[in-house]
């Protein structure tokens, strides 16, 4: 059986904690760009209301993947919430 000895880890202060933690369905976010294969690298971001939160394997309740519908396109990516880098307050950006 095998046993855990790292200290316990201490929460991580407000302005260190990942964009994409505090995400819900209905958020306005910016995305940043990572083209797909073929795909031309014309820009650098995007904007997209996310329209589905999904859990990782390790914690269902912790939203690690997103469905967000780009707000120019309307084309619905899956997007790693690494790449989410800001997100709008409410009422902005529509």
């Amino acid at each position: 059986m095998s046993v855990d000895h790292s200290p316990p880890q201490k929460p991580l202060p407000a302005e260190a904690r990942p964009v994409f933690l505090g995400l819900q369905q209905g958020m306005t976010v910016i995305v940043r760009h990572d083209p797909m294969p073929g795909e031309p690298q014309d820009r650098d971001w995007w904007m997209g209301q996310v329209i589905h939160c999904e859990g990782g394997a390790r914690d269902p309740k912790a939203w690690s993947m997103f469905q967000i519908a780009d707000v120019d396109s309307g084309v619905i990516r899956w997007v790693n919430g690494d790449l989410v880098t800001h997100v709008l307050p409410a009422g902005q950006g529509k």
